[in-house]
């Protein structure tokens, strides 16, 4: 009897693969890259930060590769408009409002390193994305209004994850192999 329940349970199977469960669904990811900052000195620091993994010194972003047979990804990111700007960094130091803006670019690949997959959609991600971003307010306020924010929002829309970077956070202090 529990043999003929096992076969007939109308339950998913667990043992799918990721493969299997992925067919159809764009894959998620959020990747860090270093702060860009004014050439100099400061540049140099945030560079070091960022290399010592300082969470709060990395620019985050989503990362959207379509289940379409599509040879690239799209990265969706919010930053100042004029991020080496010493004026920009300054006013942003200060949690100061800075104008902002959201970018869209185009990926060959996955970046191998701070980059880590966090889901997939059930939906056209890049149309869902296109949409998130055309109602974001772009005016930037670090720490409040800032690119984690861009980040936890469209990971939840895209994926139904909330918070995603708190759960990401701890792979951050980890140096990239």
């Amino acid at each position: 009897m529990a043999f003929a329940a096992l076969f007939s349970s109308p339950k998913p199977s667990r043992l799918l693969t990721t493969c299997e469960n992925a067919k159809g669904r764009d894959a998620i990811y959020v990747a860090a890259v270093p702060l860009r900052a004014p050439r100099g000195p400061a540049q140099m620091l945030v560079s070091t930060a960022y290399s010592m993994g300082a969470w709060n010194l990395q620019h985050l972003m989503v990362i959207i590769k379509p289940s379409s047979p599509h040879p690239q990804a799209f990265v969706f990111d919010f930053q100042p408009q004029d991020p080496e700007d010493f004026y920009v960094m300054l006013s942003a130091l200060f949690s100061g409002q800075v104008a902002g803006v959201v970018l869209k670019r185009s990926l060959k690949r996955i970046p191998k390193i701070r980059c880590w997959f966090v889901g997939f959609s059930n939906v056209d991600g890049v149309e869902l994305a296109n949409n998130f971003s055309e109602g974001w307010s772009t005016q930037l306020i670090v720490g409040k209004h800032d690119c984690r924010h861009y980040t936890n929002g469209l990971v939840e829309r895209l994926t139904g994850e909330r918070s995603v970077l708190e759960r990401l956070s701890p792979h951050w202090l980890k140096k990239p192999e």
